[in-house]
């Protein structure tokens, strides 16, 4: 089939990496967003798939909304049999769905129905899911709400990050990606309708639902911190100003004399109590600073112990 793959950030390379290295199909274009500033010089920079694409030697199309009119000519021109996407970030209306032969399909880092929306990886690990994966599906007008094609599972490590998650199933999708546009070409694959049951929402992270709530359980704490990792951070606030807790944080057992948010500092570590357990940091960032060992955090601010988080 001809193809013309629609992504932006490097979650979606593996994917169209995949595509071109496909020898049933051929990847006669990409679409992604327009450049956006980055970096301290805040300078326009390509999107990583559109990098991918250029050193590919591939048509490359930025439109500021899929919706444009130029950009809607120039699809008819190119005439896809199907557009495979993986997160490229903007609603695709009925006037570019109707284009491709085999329509757009999707991508998504959930178990649909299961988080429908734009952060299905941070919210599983949120969730406290001990299973996620990806699916394949046909775009329609409903949010994440198409016919599915395929699905992979992918089990959640107790540590993972939902950048480290994000990492494996990126990988792990391309392959479903490209599977299921043999399977579309050949005819072997008919996408089914997803369950009226089990839908749930997974909207983006904001900052403030990484704001780490120290009343909250410990357990609930550590997935805050691996779920907004990397990010937008998990964060907290001393002596006035921001502090990212940017490491994994290990679960202590037995009781705590700690209250809530109060810090305990040794030689060698730093705890702090929770709604239950206490909890030891790994990593923290100052704001304004690099990450760094929780234990040279506290010697550097000379913080002592009784000292509290969240105020």
């Amino acid at each position: 089939m001809r193809l013309v793959f629609a992504g932006t950030p490097e979650v979606a390379v593996p994917a169209l990496d995949a595509l071109l290295a496909s020898d049933r199909h051929e990847v006669v274009a990409v679409v992604t967003r327009p450049d956006a500033p980055a970096g301290r010089g805040r300078k326009l920079v390509a999107s990583p798939v559109a990098q991918r694409a250029e050193e590919a030697g591939i048509e490359i199309l930025k439109p500021a909304k899929p919706s444009d009119p130029d950009f809607l000519a120039r699809l008819a021109e190119i005439a896809p049999d199907c557009c495979p996407v993986v997160a490229y970030g903007a609603l695709i209306r009925p006037g570019a769905l109707e284009i491709p032969t085999h329509g757009w399909v999707n991508l998504h880092f959930s178990l649909l129905p299961a988080w429908r929306g734009a952060a299905p990886v941070q919210h599983a690990v949120l969730a406290g899911d001990e299973v996620t994966g990806a699916s394949t599906f046909l775009i329609e007008q409903g949010l994440d709400s198409g016919p599915v094609f395929g699905v992979i599972t992918e089990e959640i490590r107790p540590t993972d990050t939902s950048g480290e998650l994000l990492t494996r199933l990126a990988h792990a999708g391309a392959r479903l990606l490209s599977a299921t546009m043999d399977g579309i070409e050949d005819g072997a694959l008919k996408a089914v309708p997803q369950p009226v049951d089990g839908v749930t929402l997974a909207p983006k992270i904001s900052v403030e639902d990484a704001r780490i709530d120290w009343s909250h359980p410990a357990l609930r704490i550590d997935r805050v911190v691996r779920g907004c990792a990397p990010a937008p951070g998990a964060w907290t606030t001393f002596r006035g100003e921001r502090l990212k807790v940017s490491g994994p944080v290990r679960l202590l057992p037995g009781s705590s004399d700690l209250a809530p948010g109060v810090l305990a500092v040794e030689k060698n570590g730093l705890r702090v109590g929770t709604g239950s357990h206490e909890i030891e940091f790994g990593e923290v960032q100052p704001q304004g600073r690099k990450a760094m060992r929780a234990a040279d955090w506290a010697r550097g601010a000379r913080i002592e112990s009784g000292e509290q988080l969240g105020l």
